[in-house]
């Protein structure tokens, strides 16, 4: 085994490994997958040297913990947490040097959710479909990180940032996302709609990397029938009977036979990586219709 590898000492609640993704796949049946959190895991990139298509490892509340094989640069990103290398503190959302042997602690997060690990080299699973993300609804990708597993790294490209730490934005305290309507709209009643784009709902707990879900104010429906499945994009946000909507996340299903009632801007869909449960959520929306 090349010394170019990472050993996962603790892999945490749910670490797996995220990249851009793999988009355009969606004709087959394939979600497209990719970093929650696309700014956070491009900045861990940014802050090693990496190019923006290597790999990261996203973790889910409770951090993981790594060895080096080899001397490497890491970065920490998105939610703040404790960051350790070999028990001593090291700084979060900078470029930090492990030596070969040493662990790496990314300890659970203080904020947010999801947090970040970027290595020198990237981590360098065997791609599938042109990614090496972990896609948790289909099953490709590598599996999620188990304690004692072997990551291969790849060869450093690039030096790291200067910076003594990197401005972030903060975990959402209040999750404010624009949304288009439609194109599902008009199957609900006028009085939904406005709760939906005035009313409070809240993040919850069994939200995951396939959809953020809400409770809150129940969007009552004005046609009863069944919709025949159609194309789902990221984004958008479904109503399944209970009446309360689901915000879909990347790796989130093709095709959906609930309808959609609008499309949050994805510039707005990273900080909802971040939204922990019982974040209150509000849609605000703008001019224009959603569709497909």
């Amino acid at each position: 085994m090349t010394d170019r590898a990472l050993s996962v000492v603790r892999a945490g609640a749910l670490t797996t490994v995220q990249d851009r993704g793999r988009p355009g796949h969606a004709h087959l049946g394939v979600p497209r997958s990719g970093a929650l959190d696309g700014p956070a895991a491009a900045l861990a990139n940014r802050l090693v040297g990496n190019g923006p298509d290597a790999a990261v490892l996203e973790t889910t509340l409770d951090g993981c913990s790594l060895r080096p094989r080899s001397t490497v640069t890491v970065a920490v990103t998105g939610a703040p947490c404790r960051v350790t290398v070999d028990g001593r503190p090291a700084a979060w959302g900078a470029p930090v040097r492990v030596r070969a042997g040493a662990v790496l602690d990314v300890g659970p997060a203080v904020l947010g959710v999801r947090a970040y690990v970027g290595v020198s080299g990237g981590v360098a699973v065997e791609p599938v479909l042109g990614s090496r993300s972990t896609d948790l609804l289909s099953g490709l990708g590598p599996a999620p990180l188990t304690d004692g597993a072997v990551l291969p790294l790849g060869a450093r490209t690039g030096l790291h940032a200067r910076v003594d730490v990197a401005p972030q934005a903060a975990p959402p305290a209040e999750l404010v996302l624009r949304v288009t309507l439609g194109p599902r709209d008009d199957w609900f009643t006028a009085q939904a709609v406005r709760r939906f784009v005035t009313g409070t709902f809240f993040v919850s707990p069994a939200s995951n990397r396939i959809g953020l879900r809400t409770t809150g104010p129940v969007l009552e429906r004005a046609r009863e029938e069944e919709l025949p499945s159609e194309g789902m994009v990221l984004g958008a946000v479904q109503v399944p009977p209970a009446g309360t909507p689901v915000i879909f996340l990347a790796d989130h299903p093709t095709t959906g036979g609930y309808p959609v009632i609008g499309v949050v801007h994805a510039a707005d869909v990273p900080a909802a990586a971040q939204a922990r449960p019982g974040t209150p959520v509000r849609f605000v929306a703008v001019r224009g219709r959603g569709g497909f």
